[in-house]
């Protein structure tokens, strides 16, 4: 039986109070986003996360 990806969504926390995405986050996310579409996998979203609260990248349209 084959399993294939249709689509990801990317979550990961942070430690600091501070959440906003830095440079790397932002970095990674458009590499995984173009290897994603090169897969034809559609990127749904980027989350950070912290106990009651979260980024997403793509409510704020940064994807």
């Amino acid at each position: 039986m084959e399993l294939v990806a249709v689509a990801i969504i990317l979550v990961h926390n942070y430690s600091s109070g501070n959440m906003r995405p830095s440079d790397a986050d932002r970095y990674m996310t458009q590499k995984l986003k173009m290897r994603a579409f090169t897969l034809d996998i559609k990127f749904l979203d980027h989350l950070i996360v912290k106990e009651i609260t979260y980024f997403s990248f793509a409510d704020e349209n940064k994807l």
